[in-house]
């Protein structure tokens, strides 16, 4: 049993940790196959489907299968995805990120801005890039469907780690004694309470490398990780989470099918030994399991959702499953977009914070049960107080307010000047009309004055020193028009940084903590509603019941809907290398918020 109950509490910290690895990962997936959030949602969501296909029926064969060997191979299936979501980095190539490409005419000086009169270049109409650029290095087509292993692996992973749960739980409670059974329980998912931590510190690393690492030298790389193009390494980690998996499905193989329970006579061990080929006499004396028979199964529902207590348990668990795995996929992006911090700190600062605070809060939230020995409506009270001060507490929200990053001719004026008479768009004006500029590239550089330009040619710059990330750009027209006279006109690449927002970051992550903290607070004593509201032999049915309204309902729908409703409030699209829109560059972030 202690070999069982150590190898479980592995296999709980594997999924954890794959399990939030993969989520702390999902913008870098968005950026790397160039999707949409909604998109992202969806292969969110594949892994909740894996789950439910399989739930219900191992729930329901529970003991009559052998449960070490099942969890063996639900542990295999789990690291089978994991590696399968990676297939995609080593058919892509290289992840080229978008950039312009600055005409050389000696070795000192590059010019982003060239007048049609240059020969270096065809002229090229403003508004669309020639076909024949279009087709330049541009991948084949069905590259854009390669995010169908991620979402392939996910539903795997999924698959994987149903039978992990009830039925290690069950072989626990069946062989344990009485009184040590809850408390073993504890001890394993506590254990894998660390999982996450672990699998959101590995994200943070992971995302902090380039993506090709080991092929591309690095110093090559024009952008940082808090630019919207970075993308991190995302496969290494699934790589690893790939080895957890599999380490932890090794030890359950060797488990027997049953086990003497715990403090029972000598006299078992004997006739469990003398009848080691006659199964069925020893399952009959360990495992006095009862069924539910199809005919038990409506009456049972039926007596479920007549209990109006549960029914509102139902309700709030879907309300909250919703705002938090909505809240939680989108969480790194809306701090890197709202506060200009890149993603790898934003997966750093939930994995050393807000996680170990919420595992704090659950268990402050058990101990104070247990040492005031609240009764059922005592913890709706304290239930019920924790949720009206964290709903008062999100209200806080509205303040921490951001300016919207000053894009010019997208949120920002080209500095006073009268734009050019265009109906498709307002990026050109006066200054740099003259430059053939491309309208579907981004890559942006920060004026002397503040404001950022999509492109160095957007900005009307004329000439460039440096290579690499350091590259400067000078006499840039668009930006003297700011600066009257013709002052220093530079610009630097990478986008302006915004210094209110990264003022406003550590205040946003307080007000975080404390709600996650009081929610967590709130979330054991109304888990124990549940259970003292419905009568003994249900109880089992209904963390089932529990279990699938909350991810049909919430953990499926919410990442796709979240996704759908952050993708309205994008102002500006990537162009994938062969046209078609990518993932986004820049939003509106007070719409966003």
């Amino acid at each position: 049993l202690q070999i069982f109950l150590g190898a479980l509490a592995f296999s709980f910290f594997a999924k954890g940790f794959s399990g939030s690895y993969m989520k702390s990962m999902s913008s870098q997936i968005e950026r790397r196959f160039e999707i949409s959030s909604s998109i992202v949602g969806i292969i969110d969501g594949s892994f909740e489907i894996g789950n439910l296909m399989v739930m219900v029926l191992v729930s329901y064969l529970g003991s009559r299968v052998h449960r070490p060997k099942v969890i063996a191979v639900g542990c295999l299936i789990m690291s089978l995805g994991a590696f399968l979501s990676v297939m995609p980095q080593f058919l892509m190539g290289r992840y080229n990120y978008e950039r312009i490409t600055v005409t050389v005419d000696n070795s000192t000086s590059v010019s982003a801005c060239s007048p049609p009169s240059s020969v270096g270049r065809p002229v090229t109409d403003a508004t669309e890039t020639p076909s024949a650029m279009k087709n330049f290095g541009c991948e084949k087509t069905t590259n854009s469907y390669l995010w169908l292993f991620v979402l392939m692996g996910n539903l795997l992973r999924g698959i994987g780690e149903a039978p992990v749960m009830p039925l290690g739980v069950s072989y626990i409670d069946d062989f344990s004694k009485e009184e040590n059974s809850a408390f073993y329980i504890g001890l394993v998912r506590s254990s894998g309470m660390f999982g996450p931590t672990l699998g959101f510190l590995l994200g943070s690393f992971c995302a902090s490398l380039w993506v090709d690492i080991g092929i591309v030298d690095i110093d090559a790389i024009s952008i940082n990780p808090k630019d919207t193009r970075w993308v991190g390494a995302w496969w290494l980690g699934l790589l690893i989470c790939g080895a957890v998996n599999f380490i932890a499905s090794l030890p359950f193989w060797f488990l027997p099918y049953s086990l003497p329970k715990e403090g029972d006579n000598e006299k078992l061990k004997i006739s469990h030994l003398s009848v080691q080929g006659d199964h069925c006499k020893i399952d009959s004396q360990v495992q006095p399991h009862i069924y539910l028979s199809i005919a038990d199964f409506l009456p049972a529902l039926k007596k479920l959702f007549g209990n109006p207590v549960f029914l509102v348990y139902i309700f709030l668990t879907i309300l909250q499953y919703n705002s938090l795995v909505g809240l939680i996929t989108y969480e790194t992006k809306f701090m890197e977009q709202q506060f200009n911090v890149s993603v790898a700190r934003a997966i750093f600062l939930i994995g050393v914070i807000l996680l170990p605070i919420t595992i704090l809060g659950m268990f402050l939230g058990g101990f104070l049960i247990k040492k005031f020995k609240l009764h059922i409506t005592e913890m709706a009270k304290f239930a019920c107080i924790t949720f009206i001060v964290a709903y008062l507490l999100n209200l806080l929200y509205f303040m921490c307010s951001c300016e919207v990053l000053q894009v010019a001719g997208l949120t920002a004026p080209y500095s006073g000047l009268k734009h050019l008479s265009s109906p498709k768009n307002n990026f050109m004006a006066s200054c740099n009309a003259d430059c053939g500029c491309k309208l579907d590239q981004w890559d942006p550089v920060c004026g002397d004055n503040g404001i950022t330009y999509m492109t160095a040619c957007f900005a009307g710059c004329k000439s460039s020193t440096g290579t690499g990330k350091n590259m400067v750009f000078h006499n840039c027209s668009c930006v003297e028009g700011q600066v009257h006279g013709l002052g220093n006109s530079s610009a630097v690449l990478g986008q302006c940084q915004r210094e209110s927002c990264t003022k406003a970051f550590p205040y946003f992550l307080a007000l975080q903590t404390a709600c996650a903290f009081i929610l967590a607070l709130g979330g054991t004593p109304t888990y124990m509603i549940m259970f003292r509201s419905v009568s003994p032999d249900l109880k089992s049915f209904a963390v089932g019941i529990e279990t699938l309204g909350g991810r049909v309902l919430g953990g499926l729908p919410a990442p796709i809907y979240f996704g759908a409703l952050i993708d309205e409030t994008c102002l500006k699209w990537g162009t994938k290398n062969c046209g078609g829109s990518g993932s986004c560059r820049v939003y509106d972030t007070k719409a966003f918020r």
